[in-house]
Parts: structure tokens; sequence; C-alpha cells
């Protein structure tokens, strides 16, 4: 699915103007008079939010935390007519990977557009990934998984049987099953999975 532009603003001709611009350049745009219009629309799609600030009823700031409520990752650009430092930074801890002052010029907005897209494909990317690894982590036994989490904290087999009360030779049993399941080559692989395993 080819990754789309969401812009949010309830000014028709700023609307208008970026779905133009970024359609121009080749981009997907998609454009919302407001928060809750967008809201409704949104299920997770690839892509970025041009994220207008100050909006009647549902301001920029309340869109961004329904989405972050609901789970949702997207790259969030703030697009403001009248920023103030104050309202860059609450955007920013909020997770708003840029904060734009209107007029913006085009290829400057384009630039910070791509940037965003590409950092969109990188989080999703790594969630597949992390979602993989704890996909092989359900298939552990409850004795492996133990032996996994022993492991990864630097305990030798032997270490781990006495731990556990059960043999080094079981041990090394659970661990090569473990090595195998997780898809890990040695103890580095396995301790970077493991650490993904981690809510």
């Amino acid at each position: 699915m080819n990754p789309t532009v969401f812009i949010v603003d309830d000014d028709a001709a700023i609307r208008d103007a970026l779905v133009q611009l970024l359609e121009a350049a080749g981009l997907r745009a998609e454009a919302h008079a407001g928060g809750p219009a967008f809201l409704d629309a949104y299920a997770d799609q690839p892509g970025c939010l041009l994220l207008d600030m100050a909006m009647p009823g549902m301001t920029g700031l309340d869109v961004q935390a329904a989405l972050k409520a609901r789970g949702a990752a997207i790259p969030v650009l703030f697009l403001t007519g009248h920023g103030d430092i104050p309202m860059a930074v609450r955007a920013v801890q909020a997770g708003a990977v840029d904060f734009l002052e209107k007029p913006i010029k085009g290829g400057a907005l384009l630039e910070r557009v791509r940037r965003a897209l590409k950092l969109d494909q990188e989080w999703r990317q790594e969630r597949d990934r992390v979602q993989a690894v704890r996909q092989c982590h359900a298939r552990l036994s409850p004795r492996e998984r133990e032996v996994m989490m022993l492991a990864v904290t630097g305990l030798t087999s032997k270490q781990i049987a006495q731990h556990l009360g059960i043999s080094p030779r079981t041990v090394e049993v659970h661990r090569t099953h473990v090595m195998h399941k997780m898809g890990a080559a040695n103890l580095a692989e396995l301790i970077n999975l493991a650490a993904r395993c981690t809510p």
C-alpha cells in the first residue's frame, strides 16, 4: 500500500494547496477538515500526518492524544500559523516528529514530509520484526522460556541447571531448542531478540 500524507486543517484553502503540492510531487494525499473526521477515517494506514495545531473543537494536540490513546503510531508533523515554544515542546514531548510554522516553502515541507514517510516505514518494519520475534517466543515451552531468560543474563548452563534444579545436559537440550525456535545464531543475537520480547 502506498503511503498517504494525511492533512488535517480547518482552512479549506490551505488543505487544497497542500494536496496540490503533495500530489504534484507524486505523493498520495488525503485531506480532512477536522480531527474527528480524520480519526473516523484513519485505520493505521502507512503514511504521516500534517496536523494543524489550532482548530475549533478538537485541537491538533487533542488529535495527537487520541491517536496515542488508540495505540496508533504515525509520524506527526505539526503545521501552525501561531505556534510558540511551549506549544512546540508539548507537541514534541507527546511524540511529534516535527513542528513547522506557516507559511513554509514547498520544498522545505516536501523534504520534511519525505523524512516522516521514511520514518513511518522504519517504524513499521521494526514493529513487524518485534511481532515475528514475539511469535517465536510464544512457541517456546515454559521451561525453554526460563532457560532463555537465564541464559541472556550471562549464566552458564551449569549455573542455570543449579538454579532450576535440573541437569546441565537438560539445560543444553533446552538451549538448543531455544536457539533454533528463536532463530538465533549465537548468544548475542539471543540477547537482542529477548529484548524485543519485552513489551
